[in-house]
């Protein structure tokens, strides 16, 4: 073969690799932005405890998922009202070491025990809130309310009409016994919480929240969320806490900041 010819070949060869080499493009992975929301969830159930000024409660809360953003509730909760007015005191004596004096708040007729249930809407306005971020939203609810008024009784001395040894007496509040029960000498102290739940009484009543919502990994299994607002209970009536006075006045209604921490899981 012709040496010449072979050259000019095998520099064809070459330039035409060359060529080919030269026109392929380099790629590169594509860059993925992670959206960490993960799982979409559809419900939400979750526990809750809200302290305010003049009490506290403790509620449950099931949820629909409507968007990453959106929930709908359903909530219920029982709480303790107590009158700002209250102030408690105690005497610190005892007929024996197995009579002692329990503090008690003079003036006081009923406990208030409230028992609550709303709609509500939970609305993130966080963009895309990262997995383990904190979302920012707002929550409102609105239902309704009932007063649960369980007479206040105290330890009454009573001194016996021979002259005797005193005798104490658990009674609540009447005209008949108003006498003792508003002379703080003869007051030895409270009956106890549990005393008097044979005459509950009920208010009927409406109540409605609103608050900032913040929550630690929005989008995560587990619920984790505080919220600080605003709750104001609504009532037919006037809710007697208090024995009414000159100078103290009972209300219908309950406006109170709150402070509220929620735990709970997500489901599909």
């Amino acid at each position: 073969m012709d040496m010449s010819f072979l050259k000019i070949y095998i520099l064809g060869v070459l330039l035409s690799m060359s060529g080919n080499i030269a026109g392929q493009k380099v790629l590169l992975p594509k860059q993925v932005d992670v959206d960490w929301k993960g799982i979409v969830y559809k419900k939400e159930k979750s526990f809750d405890f809200r302290w305010h000024e003049n009490g506290f409660a403790i509620g449950y809360n099931s949820g629909k998922l409507r968007t990453y953003y959106k929930t709908n509730y359903y909530n219920i909760e029982i709480g303790y009202t107590k009158d700002f007015r209250e102030k408690r005191q105690n005497k610190n004596f005892a007929v024996s070491v197995f009579n002692n004096s329990r503090s008690f708040v003079y003036g006081k007729v009923n406990s208030l025990i409230n028992l609550r249930a709303g709609f509500g809407r939970k609305k993130y306005l966080s963009e895309k809130a990262r997995r383990k971020g904190l979302a920012i939203g707002y929550n409102v609810e609105a239902g309704p309310s009932i007063a649960i008024l369980k007479p206040y009784f105290l330890d009454l001395i009573y001194i016996t009409e021979d002259g005797g040894p005193f005798e104490i007496r658990s009674e609540q509040y009447s005209e008949e016994n108003a006498e003792v029960f508003l002379d703080d000498n003869s007051i030895f102290g409270s009956s106890g919480f549990f005393t008097g739940f044979s005459d509950l009484s009920i208010v009927p009543g409406l109540q409605g929240k609103a608050g900032l919502h913040f929550a630690v990994g929005a989008f995560d299994k587990y619920v984790k969320a505080m919220e600080i607002g605003l709750g104001a209970d609504l009532f037919i009536k006037k809710i007697p806490i208090l024995l009414e006075t000159d100078a103290i006045s009972n209300k219908p209604y309950f406006i109170k900041f709150y402070l509220k921490m929620e735990l709970g899981y997500r489901t599909n």
